[in-house]
């Protein structure tokens, strides 16, 4: 019996995946394609694969095991190729980020920016998106970290590990010309202020909300924005007032030309680093855990 490489590619990518449809729109294929592959591979084999709970897809004992060598195998072509590929090409290494897009635009720059400062500096590659899709990306090593302000969810079907690189507290900003118009000290002063609310995919959202309703306090809700820098740009206008992360509070008073209204100590700003290794070792992620700690503690 020979073994179809292709097959084991399909069966590879459900298994990290979790579903037969999110392999489908990972492998730009049709659900029922998938399937008739990994039925094709079963027979070959002579054993299942997966088997059903609910909705989703287990692997089996045999399953589990061709999955450890299938990570072996591909782990390595994915390495030769891409070895004499930029061999050929006489270009860095890649090195692929995905960003959570609920994450600060500053913070993340700043987190990646010693990558680049290395003696052997990689070619950055960065993704945005959803978390869960670049979950998906992560498992089929399509990229190398997700950096993201939650760790990895439950319930999602992907190997992996949450490496918190820190927390901060976060500060509520003003504009000089509405912060002069609130009255009493914060944050009292928030009561009936207009305010620019994070999209609902950003972590901190709810307890945001609720240290609003234990303060009594009730801001006056004129926006929502799953986009933070252009939440910090309406800000900047003065269309409300706005929170970002305390540690980076020097830098977005600076850039956006914003006053600092007061600190809420109890919601924290939280960031991860989402990989498939229980230990960071890439040069790379270090630089960036590095930074993490000196500038997000």
């Amino acid at each position: 019996m020979s073994l179809n490489f292709k097959h084991l590619r399909y069966f590879w990518t459900v298994a990290k995946a979790g579903s037969v449809a999110r392999a489908a729109r990972l492998l730009h294929l049709t659900p029922h394609a998938i399937s008739a592959q990994l039925a094709t591979l079963e027979t070959s084999l002579g054993t299942s694969l997966f088997h059903r709970v609910g909705r989703r897809l287990e692997l089996t004992e045999a399953g589990q095991r061709i999955l450890g060598h299938a990570d072996e195998i591909f782990a390595l072509g994915d390495r030769i190729v891409e070895l004499m590929r930029d061999e050929n090409l006489n270009i860095a290494q890649p090195f692929r980020i995905g960003i959570a897009d609920s994450m600060p635009k500053s913070v993340v720059y700043r987190l990646i920016e010693p990558a680049l400062q290395l003696d052997a500096a990689p070619r950055l590659i960065c993704r945005e998106g959803r978390l869960e899709g670049l979950l998906g990306e992560l498992a089929v090593h399509r990229l190398d970290i997700v950096l993201a302000d939650r760790p990895l969810p439950p319930g999602v079907s992907v190997r992996g590990y949450s490496h918190l690189l820190g927390d901060s507290p976060l500060s509520v900003f003003a504009s000089p010309a509405l912060a002069a118009t609130l009255p009493g000290s914060f944050p009292a002063s928030l009561d009936r202020a207009p305010f620019l609310l994070p999209g609902e995919d950003v972590a901190h959202r709810p307890a945001l909300l609720q240290w609003l309703e234990r303060m009594d306090v009730h801001p006056r809700i004129v926006a929502e924005f799953d986009d933070g820098a252009l939440m910090k740009a309406f800000g900047q206008a003065g269309a409300g007032l706005f929170v970002a992360p305390t540690a980076i509070a020097a830098y977005i008073c600076e850039q956006y030309k914003v006053i600092e209204l007061g600190k809420i100590d109890k919601v924290r700003e939280q960031i991860y680093a989402i990989t498939t290794e229980r230990k960071l070792t890439h040069p790379a992620m270090l630089a960036i855990r590095q930074r993490a700690r000196e500038a997000i503690p």
